[in-house]
């Protein structure tokens, strides 16, 4: 059999994707599969390194997305912990943003906590106070920047009588730092070093302080470091993003109005690995504007544009210089842009989360109406709603899961990397076929009177 006959035999099965997608229609995921071609490597042996832009690469192919009810800090962390990378959302202030990236990169381990900080002539009249931190860090004037005086442990403060919590200031009763029973740790501590000190030093939380030992960067619990320790996964072949500077890499996103351009600043300041320019449609004068600014003013500091789903939106976003794309247009299970608008392109009894979508009503409301080129509108069209998802536990546990039901994809696929996958599919190899509705529903789990469905 010569190369010919190899050809014309794949020719009989399925089509090749230049074909497929040349036919005039929109396709989701679940209108499409790949035909399986040849195996010749074991699964662990498929590497899904890949280029995020022109300069960065990852050992996972994920992003976590610049929306407020998704990428923050700890999210931010954690993409990164697990070798992908996380864009902190813009729908909040520059100094807010910068603290949420300065936090992220800041320590070396896949968590951190919202830090709440409080004067000392303040009082604590709820436990909602505290949010997710095991205590409230008390400065000179409430700031994170002042003088650090001591803390209030949420368990000291449930010991106070209702009368007392009303009344009394939180100096009153404060453990005091330097002096006091709690004692801080660097931040570059490993997760391992932070447990093992707490337990023998029977204490419930340590706070953990930047490199100048004055700045209170985290605040880790006994109870999350011993649970993130028994969840943290250790996957083959995967390692950790980080910079030449050894911390975590951060994204972060800016919009495209010339107060972005101050965002930026600071972003830059705080040691930005990558910036998103988010906008729901990314081929416009105010983005190329952006953009051309950011690689004029920063030239070490890597952009991505868009969003496009268009070769032509493509062109004008790489000849502006950037140095990666994100692409996708209202293909969001809560965005409803190709609903409104009616223009995109098809893509790709529980607990819930909140999620929306950053053209929801309520998310507008918080500043993100400027990516859809709104926020001087007086009428408000909302391209995103808001509602709840099922919650698939922590992402230190999902996300290997996914890697390693996308590497035992790649094998039948005969693709031992995304560099292989992609030249099998550009060459014509990899075929693949539209599915119809019945064939999608026979592709799911069907026939059964009842069924338990566990991903890990």
């Amino acid at each position: 059999m010569n190369g010919g006959d190899v050809v014309s035999l794949y020719e009989e099965d399925g089509f090749s994707a230049a074909k497929l997608f040349s036919q005039g229609y929109s396709y989701t995921y679940d209108d499409v599969i790949f035909l399986p071609h040849y195996i010749d490597f074991p699964t662990d042996a498929v590497s899904l390194t890949t280029k995020l832009t022109k300069n960065i690469s990852l050992s996972i192919p994920c992003v976590s997305s610049p929306m407020d009810t998704v990428t923050e800090s700890s999210m931010a962390a954690a993409m990164a912990s697990l070798g992908g990378i996380g864009i902190i959302h813009s729908n909040n202030t520059p100094s807010q943003q910068a603290s949420l990236l300065r936090a992220a990169k800041s320590h070396r381990f896949p968590f951190t906590s919202d830090l709440v900080f409080l004067s000392p002539f303040d009082s604590v009249t709820s436990a909602d106070q505290f949010g997710s931190s095991p205590c409230i860090f008390v400065t000179e004037s409430g700031s994170p920047q002042s003088k650090l005086f001591g803390l209030v442990s949420l368990s000291t403060w449930e010991s106070l009588t209702p009368d007392d919590r009303e009344s009394r200031r939180v100096s009153d009763y404060m453990m005091r730092i330097p002096g006091g029973p709690i004692k801080t740790l660097p931040n570059g501590s490993s997760l391992e070093d932070i447990a093992s000190f707490l337990a023998a030093e029977n204490l419930e939380f340590a706070p953990l302080v930047a490199e100048d030992g004055e700045e209170i960067v985290n605040v880790v619990s006994a109870s999350r470091a011993n649970s993130i320790l028994n969840e943290f996964p250790k996957m083959q072949g995967v390692v950790p993003s980080v910079g030449p500077d050894g911390k975590f890499l951060v994204g972060a996103s800016i919009g495209t109005r010339e107060s972005d351009k101050e965002r930026l600043a600071e972003l830059v300041k705080g040691g930005v690995n990558v910036v998103v320019v988010d906008s729901s449609q990314g081929n416009s004068i105010y983005q190329l504007d952006m953009i051309k600014h950011a690689k004029r003013t920063y030239p070490g500091v890597d952009i991505i544009g868009g969003n496009v789903v268009t070769m032509a939106q493509a062109r004008n976003l790489i000849q502006a210089g950037v140095d990666g794309l994100r692409v996708g247009m209202g293909s969001g299970s809560i965005c409803t842009t190709q609903e409104v608008c009616a223009v995109g392109r098809g893509q790709n009894g529980v607990r819930v989360k909140k999620y929306r979508g950053m053209g929801s009503l309520e998310a507008m409301t918080k500043g993100s109406d400027a990516r859809y080129l709104g926020d001087t509108s007086k009428l408000k069209i909302a391209q995103g709603v808001v509602g709840a998802v099922a919650d698939k536990g922590s992402v230190l546990k999902f996300v290997p899961y996914t890697m390693q039901a996308l590497k035992q994809g790649f094998q039948d696929l005969g693709a031992s990397s995304l560099h292989s996958a992609h030249e099998l599919l550009r060459s014509g190899v990899l075929r693949l076929e539209v599915r119809t509705g019945a064939a999608q529903v026979e592709g799911g789990v069907h026939g059964l009177v009842s069924y338990e469905k566990k991903p890990y």
